[in-house]
């Protein structure tokens, strides 16, 4: 009989994880898992509050003897990044997540897990509910949509919380604690035409499908190098329309600004049969090229074409519009734009082109640039501004940025937390800045004064189907964890 991920150790840590794995929580649909953690805060009989942004504080008094001791703040975020396999058919604002031990792991079946923070709620949880611990006050803040623009965050208010000293659990590696991160900005363009409906009865109407990309984590994942479906579509699809005249009708790839996309589709139209031949060679030469790029950084490639029956639906971009939108796409940067000059296995400034979608009349593309110098994310955005205002988009707009979080070494609850981690493990952890974005820098600005640590267990491909959390690690961060609570002075 397979084991249960309830089976495994620390059980309250698991069985609450699990609980979430059963409740939809998408960024943006946070309404059933808040009231979830509310009534739970309550059923403690422990204060429990709630803001206009729908986050939630638990507070817990003291141990007996800890009661001099400062308020320690456990923080992490309820929503999680849905990402679905194309060939599944799952709703993630309905659905729960199926949970599984796969070896040394916990994955989900063909969509992302919810790890990321999934266990660092459920463990927040844990530590509230567990009356053996030693600590002194703590407070749960459970934060609102972080994956999509980190509005929980943005909201939180002091009063709202209290305490002076905050961990984060939405770090992703075991043996790291992180003391900064980039911040982050938005940048979205548009294409507006008027569709062109005559197709003549000769042309052959094409999907292509460009599939089982690795994705991920575009602040955590993004140095791997790994491919970029929209990229990979668009030079694809600039060939195509420059030696069989092809045209588009859509293209769709990603789905969300902070995943690296996984997946692109596109309708084309191609002039007779002869000319469809041509673009199913043209096909297979690209799948074969792309896996040869990619070889030991992705899983194999999947680029197929087929036909498809002509609709009503299916409609055709202008000829100039379809080229001023390919060559802008090709002209951006994706990824890494620079490390760091101290710090030379650190990302400091990427760019990730999340999201193209064009159909009916509008195209739209969406980055996310991250950067820990907000005078290199400004001049990522920029560039990215001018390339499609040079092309003649009709709207470019940079917005919902948010802050970096600068370190600070000489933090004395990192000094505990190193020591205690060197007492436990033999060696000490390493401290980092992370790429990725995470809450701490806009709580910070909004509650200045937070002496403030992020780590977390190990948990890789965040954002992506592949998600996974190392069983061990969490039980070795729940040791770590409540030991740093006890010797918190």
């Amino acid at each position: 009989m397979s084991k249960s991920i309830l089976d495994l150790k620390p059980a309250n840590v698991w069985k609450h994880f699990y609980e979430l794995t059963q409740i939809p929580r998408p960024s943006g649909h946070c309404a059933k898992v808040t009231d979830f953690i509310e009534n739970f805060g309550k059923s403690l009989g422990l204060e429990t509050v709630r803001d206009a942004a729908n986050n939630v504080c638990i507070r817990k008094p003291a141990a007996a003897g800890y009661e001099n001791r400062p308020t320690v703040i456990l923080q992490s975020h309820l929503d999680m990044v849905p990402q679905a396999n194309s060939e599944l058919n799952f709703d993630f604002t309905k659905d729960a997540i199926s949970a599984r031990i796969d070896g040394e792991w916990v994955k989900a079946c063909g969509t992302t897990l919810g790890a990321d923070n999934g266990i660092g709620v459920a463990t927040t949880m844990a530590v509230l509910e567990d009356n053996t611990l030693q600590h002194g006050p703590i407070e749960g803040l459970f934060t609102t949509d972080e994956e999509t623009g980190m509005f929980g965050a943005i909201a939180v208010r002091p009063g709202f919380i209290n305490g002076k000293i905050m961990l984060n659990l939405d770090s992703e590696l075991d043996g790291e604690l992180y003391i900064g991160c980039a911040g982050g900005e938005d940048v979205y363009a548009a294409f507006q035409y008027d569709e062109e409906t005559f197709i003549p009865k000769e042309d052959v109407i094409a999907k292509v499908s460009l599939q089982n990309l690795k994705g991920g984590h575009s602040g955590v994942d993004i140095h791997l190098g790994r491919a970029n479906a929209n990229k990979l579509m668009f030079r694809f699809l600039k060939d195509a329309m420059l030696n069989l005249d092809a045209r588009l009708s859509s293209v769709k790839g990603g789905t969300l600004r902070n995943a690296i996309p996984r997946e692109a589709f596109a309708i084309l139209v191609v002039d007779g049969k002869e000319r469809y031949e041509r673009l199913l060679q043209m096909v297979d030469y690209y799948q074969t090229l792309f896996n040869e790029e990619f070889a030991d950084i992705e899983n194999p490639i999947s680029f197929k074409a087929e036909r498809v029956e002509k609709t009503k639906e299916i409609r055709l971009m202008p000829v100039e519009v379809q080229r001023s939108l390919t060559h802008a796409i090709l002209a951006c940067q994706n990824g890494v734009v620079n490390m760091f000059a101290k710090l030379p296995d650190t990302v400091e400034t990427s760019i990730n082109m999340a999201i193209v979608k064009a159909e009916k009349g509008l195209a739209e593309i969406s980055f996310l640039a991250r950067s820990a110098s907000e005078s290199k994310k400004e001049a990522i955005c920029s560039s990215i501004e001018s390339v499609f205002l040079n092309a003649g988009a009709a709207r470019v707009e940079c917005g919902n940025a948010y802050p970096g979080w600068s370190p600070n070494p000489d933090s004395a609850v990192l000094k505990t937390m190193v020591e205690v981690f060197d007492r436990q493990r033999g060696h000490k952890p390493e401290v980092k800045v992370m790429h990725a974005g995470l809450e701490c820098g806009i709580i910070l600005s909004s509650v200045p004064g937070l002496d403030t640590v992020s780590f977390g267990p190990t948990i890789k491909f965040p954002h992506s189907p592949d998600e996974k959390v190392e069983i061990k690690t969490v039980s070795m961060f729940w040791d770590y964890l409540t030991e740093i609570l006890k010797q918190i002075k």
